[in-house]
């Protein structure tokens, strides 16, 4: 009786442990996201370090100490690497828009995920100065600036596939979806330059930089729209 009980209480014991401990799945992702993580940031010290055309794939990998073939299994090019932080942003802004509230108007809930991103500490881009570094060069580095707008595209995408759900339409046929995307993330890039360009440097706050701007296009929004001037023949001299 007593062993019995004695293998009772360790198979017991053996389900807690399995329970508790992370399942192999789980363990192969975090390894992988830990690489990817090692990787980017490989990638974006050593362009801050070296500049963009002095970096190779090669060099990334080595001082993520992983090989060039593990690389390859990431990214397609260094490029990709040190802006991967701007996607993973991205990823950031779309899963606190799935989470808005459904009765938010589709501007707002945008705004209100922009917000809840800028206001994780982990990822603060104004405690990060590498991250201004790393995109000032989207718009001076040709191979950067493509990289970049695959990012956003994908991204701006996802965005308008989310919104097109909480509406319950069709954004083929919709067009609200893409035109609240279009205009939100629009102001979002334009605070992010501004910021690069010398807010940073200034010590200008982002998240309050980024009110201004939103602040901007509630406003223009309310204005009424003059209709546009079409010239006719009898207006060319």
């Amino acid at each position: 009786m007593r062993q019995n009980r004695s293998t009772v209480e360790g198979m017991k014991a053996e389900e807690t442990r399995r329970a508790h401990s992370p399942a192999p799945e789980d363990r192969r992702r975090r390894k992988a996201l830990r690489t990817r993580e090692a990787l980017a940031r490989a990638a974006m010290e050593l362009v801050l370090e070296e500049g963009l055309d002095s970096v190779t794939v090669e060099a990334i990998a080595e001082r993520a100490d992983v090989t060039r073939r593990t690389f390859s299994r990431y990214f397609s090019g260094k490029e990709e690497a040190a802006l991967d932080f701007a996607r993973a942003d991205t990823e950031r802004i779309n899963a606190a828009l799935r989470a808005r509230p459904d009765h938010e108007p589709p501007l707002s809930a945008y705004r209100a995920a922009v917000a809840d991103w800028l206001a994780d500490p982990a990822h603060a881009w104004q405690d990060s100065p590498g991250y201004a570094g790393i995109f000032a060069l989207v718009d001076s580095e040709p191979t950067m600036f493509a990289a970049f707008e695959r990012v956003r595209v994908e991204a701006q995408a996802e965005s308008v596939r989310i919104l097109a759900t909480r509406l319950g339409v069709d954004p083929e046929r919709d067009p609200r979806p893409a035109a609240v995307v279009g205009a939100a993330a629009g102001v979002l890039l334009a605070a992010l330059r501004l910021w690069v360009r010398g807010g940073h440097a200034s010590g200008e706050d982002l998240p309050a930089l980024v009110d201004r701007v939103y602040a901007t296009l509630v406003t223009e929004a309310g204005r009424v729209p003059v209709p546009p001037q079409h010239s006719t023949e009898s207006d060319i001299p």
